[in-house]
């Protein structure tokens, strides 16, 4: 199965349209990728819930839930920074929803390209093995106005 992620344009319309955002994996760890990305979204404006059953919040000054499922609200997107075998569980949990985020976006090196048909089928933009931090910084236009 071949995956083609969206052009430059859509990624970036992407970063700069969704305000709130569910990052599923996060970590406590500083050290850890998510940690970053998680901190670099929430300097830039975002409003973002960390998602992990192991952990209580709040993580970096962000809410945290145990799964998609218990978010008080729908997000604009899903970050997934789980490996790519769990991506699968992650968009099946994205489905269940009663509401469909506008994006799940797969971090560097997670690629289920299965899961993201699945997703493309239901309405979901998908973007597979990319960092928004890499992104944002890599194209025009890619973060919210008054970030």
């Amino acid at each position: 199965m071949t995956f083609h992620n969206p052009s430059d344009a859509a990624i970036a319309a992407i970063l700069r349209h969704s305000r709130s955002i569910a990052l599923v994996g996060a970590s406590a760890n500083p050290a850890r990728p998510s940690a970053g990305v998680l901190r670099w979204l929430l300097a830039r404006g975002y409003a973002v819930t960390a998602v992990n059953p192991g952990l209580e919040g709040p993580l970096f000054g962000a809410p945290v839930v145990a799964r998609l499922e218990a978010l008080e609200a729908p997000v604009d997107m899903v970050d997934v920074f789980r490996n790519s075998a769990a991506a699968g569980a992650v968009v099946d949990e994205v489905l269940a929803l009663p509401w469909r985020p506008k994006a799940i976006w797969m971090q560097l090196g997670v690629h289920n390209p299965e899961a993201a048909a699945q997703a493309e089928a239901a309405g979901i933009t998908v973007v597979m093995d990319r960092c928004p931090v890499i992104e944002a910084g890599r194209l025009p236009d890619a973060t919210p106005q008054g970030s």
